[in-house]
Parts: structure tokens; sequence; C-alpha cells
């Protein structure tokens, strides 16, 4: 079960500034996912901190289509999906990135809970990784952010796998999915649901 409460901070700062300037405060998510309790503290101004762990998120966490050595959870956000992950599947490589400074810091805290070797970094996009490839690229797109901001994710994610990597995208179908499987089947000329639940798919696409 996912514990929730309500925040009472009125100044939100969009969950994809570099660098936050409202007044930190802190949220206690406890959840349960693929059968292992977690904890995770969210700070002000990173996603999540006002509604706790979203669906979209859950979904993707759940179903998520494994192969491969490396793997990168793009817009970490507080490291929920990276986390998982690394624990579920300790012979993965995990890396993790978000634009958001105290994501990446509060996402190393949530790591350092359950010991885990995850490469952190913050960064625009793939700023912080542009002489690396890798199997997999996992993303719960920022469509806050504008079309221009996560385009160019799939765009560049598909610079950044290797052959026959995947790029895993997650969205409410009638709230920005349709628009992020057209871009990423004209990037990456395919492109697969692998997921229908709830109005949210997960979509798949595959470099040749």
């Amino acid at each position: 079960m996912l514990t929730k409460r309500r925040s009472t901070e009125s100044n939100f700062e969009h969950y994809f500034s570099a660098n936050p300037k409202s007044k930190l405060r802190e949220r206690r998510v406890d959840a349960k996912l693929l059968g292992l309790d977690y904890t995770f503290v969210i700070p002000s101004s990173v996603f999540g901190f006002r509604k706790g762990i979203d669906k979209a998120t859950e979904i993707l966490i759940n179903h998520v289509l494994l192969e491969g050595k490396t793997l990168l959870d793009l817009g970490c956000g507080f490291g929920i999906i990276g986390i998982v992950i690394k624990r579920m599947h300790p012979e993965i490589r995990v890396y993790m990135s978000d634009i958001n400074k105290r994501a990446t810091e509060y996402a190393k805290i949530n790591a350092k809970r359950y010991n885990l070797d995850v490469d952190i970094r913050q960064g625009d996009g793939f700023e912080c990784w542009r002489m690396m490839k890798f199997d997999q690229i996992l993303c719960n797109p920022p469509f806050a952010a504008g079309k221009v901001v996560w385009i160019k994710m799939i765009e560049d994610a598909y610079i950044h796998l290797s052959p026959k990597g995947t790029l895993q995208m997650v969205a409410y179908h009638n709230k920005g999915g349709k628009s992020l499987e057209r871009e990423m089947e004209r990037v990456f000329s395919n492109v697969t649901e692998i997921v229908k639940k709830s109005g949210i798919r997960v979509y798949l696409s595959r470099k040749p």
C-alpha cells in the first residue's frame, strides 16, 4: 500500500527546474513494489512530492522488458525506477540522471538506504552521458516541460542506445501518449504498446 499526504506547499516549482530555490520540504512514501517493501524520501520541487508514486511509473516498473547489461533511468526523479530494478536485478549496471539537482541528491539518498551500486548524475537530457551507450533506456517523460523537451529525449535516446537496444516510455494514452507514440515511431521506425492498463500505455521502440 502507498501512504499519501497532501502537500501544503503553494509555490510549487516545476520538477524540471535545474536548481530549485523553494524551501526544502520532505515527504516519506512507503510502497510495496515487485514484492519488496520500500521507503522513499521525496523532496519538494521534485516529481512525486505532491502526490507520491504515480500510477504510470508503477506500471512501467511492473511491466518493464529487461534485456542487456546496462540500463539508464532517464529523468529519474527521486530514483524509484532505477532503485527497484537494481535491487531486483543486481547484475544489471544501472545509471540514473535528472536535470533537477535536488532530485539527484535524493535519488542518491534513497539508493544508499538499500546499499545499491548505481551511477547517479545531474544533467539536462544526455549531457552527462555524452560518450555512453545503453542497452535499455526507461523514462516517464516530463510532458509539463513541453513537446520540444520530450521529443529531444526520444531523438537523443536513439543516439545513446546500443544496437538492438530499447527505449521504453510510459504515458496516459489520451494525455500525451498518442503524440509520444507517433514520435517514437518517427525516430525509430517502430513502436509497440507492451502494456495497456487503466488508460496508461508503455511504449517500446527498438534500435536496429
